[in-house]
């Protein structure tokens, strides 16, 4: 995966208007009592949001051993179908574009780079407001080529809406198997 993240640190991100955009927002609320700032999101920057069958990440940061940065880069291995055994591996990259430290929100946004499948900026943050914590995943895209945009509406944006609902739910198990250290 080295020469792959050594490729993609050369790319740019991909040229994008967001007005021109679709917008999505999913949302899971998370049962803790943990406040943001309690939670270990190691999982969530370490890029460990998929489960491992859809998408594994090497990145730039862990590779450096250090804290994710704005530009750090991402080498996203997809898994067509979901299965690390009998899938067809398909490799993208993105790059940071955002880190959020906020007192009630935390994450990052990340940008894709030329020859992503889409174009466009996801953010995905856990979130406490109202005494409610969340897990959202926002994006902007469409799709990165020709061949994305003729097959999304059967291929594409189900697989999409499969993928952010495993996310959803591997990261809502994740943060609710922490407990309060006493």
């Amino acid at each position: 995966m080295t020469q792959h993240l050594d490729f993609f640190k050369r790319q740019e991100v991909m040229a994008f208007s967001k007005p021109d955009l679709v917008e999505k927002e999913s949302r899971i609320t998370i049962s803790t009592d943990l406040g943001i700032q309690e939670l270990d999101l190691n999982f969530l920057f370490d890029y460990q949001i998929f489960p491992n069958n859809i998408i594994e990440g090497y990145c730039e940061w862990l590779v450096e051993k250090k804290q994710m940065e704005v530009g750090d880069t991402i080498v996203q291995q997809a898994f067509l179908p979901p299965s690390r055994t009998f899938s067809q591996k398909v490799i993208f990259g993105v790059r940071i574009s955002e880190v959020i430290n906020e007192g009630s929100r935390r994450g990052y946004s990340y940008k894709t780079l030329e020859g992503h499948v889409e174009k466009g900026v996801s953010t995905f943050t856990i979130e406490k407001k109202e005494g409610k914590t969340e897990f959202v995943i926002r994006t902007f895209s469409k799709p990165g080529n020709f061949l994305t945009r003729l097959l999304g509406p059967i291929f594409s944006i189900p697989y999409q809406t499969y993928c952010t609902k495993s996310a959803l739910r591997n990261v809502k198990r994740k943060i609710e198997q922490q407990k309060k250290q006493f």
